[in-house]
């Protein structure tokens, strides 16, 4: 659901106040400084582009949001921009700040594991964040953060034209199908969104955190392979994939 103006602001405040603190704010309502609302863009506004390469260009020094403001890198995305797959995380973490690319750390090495159970290569697949700019402290996506973020990643999916998506987390998925439904409800679907059907799983963190999960994350890939198998089939069977990694993904 879209927020309203006031909500905005109330969510902004709240941005501003934990980025840069108290004193900011009072220095704003004294007048020493001036406040910049956020910019909730339309997937109208978004700037044309006839390549990923393009938008990139046009888009890395966003400051829609005060994110753009804290942040050491512009996390765009990377892979195979004709890809036939691609995973969409939440935000970029500190090694993604850091680098300036998405899934790079200790979740990426796993995430990269989970692309090779599933029969790709990364180099294969796209990955991108529905967030651009890390969160401080890693923390969950403000809904203000979202709505700024979101039309950059429906236009990235709009230029790669992937047949299937991969939401990696809740928060992903709802931001991306626009659900508020449990993680656990919604991997049990699949939905469409422009040209791609989009698959849910578990976030690579998570599966971290709760290696016991792993076989959830394993079952959502075989399922993922099924509609893959009978539609495009270019890939070696789920069996020996198994044989292979023996589960441990």
């Amino acid at each position: 659901m879209p927020l309203d103006a006031a909500e905005l602001g109330a969510q902004f405040i709240a941005q501003e106040v934990e980025i840069y603190g108290r004193e900011a704010i009072l220095e704003l309502r004294e007048g020493r400084a001036a406040a910049k609302p956020p910019i909730v863009a339309s997937e109208a506004s978004v700037p044309e582009a006839a390549s990923l390469e393009e938008f990139h260009g046009k888009i890395k020094d966003c400051l829609n949001c005060a994110l753009g403001y804290t942040r050491k890198q512009f996390v765009f995305g990377s892979g195979n921009p004709n890809a036939t797959l691609m995973f969409i995380g939440e935000a970029p973490g500190q090694d993604e700040d850091e680098q300036g690319l998405p899934f790079v750390g200790a979740a990426g090495q796993l995430l990269t594991k989970i692309i090779g159970v599933a029969g790709f290569t990364r180099d294969e697949v796209y990955i991108a964040n529905v967030l651009k700019c890390r969160p401080p402290n890693n923390r969950v996506p403000l809904p203000v953060e979202i709505e700024s973020c979101r039309p950059y990643l429906v236009r990235q999916i709009d230029l790669i034209k992937p047949r299937y998506v991969f939401c990696l987390g809740r928060t992903a998925a709802q931001s991306l199908l626009g659900l508020n439904e449990s993680l656990g409800n919604m991997r049990r679907k699949t939905c469409r969104l422009q040209q791609a059907q989009v698959f849910v799983t578990y976030h690579p963190s998570a599966l971290l955190r709760n290696p016991s999960w792993r076989w959830d994350c394993y079952e959502d890939l075989k399922q993922f392979r099924a509609i893959y198998d009978s539609e495009v089939g270019d890939k070696p069977p789920m069996q020996e994939l198994e044989k292979k990694t023996n589960l441990r993904i």
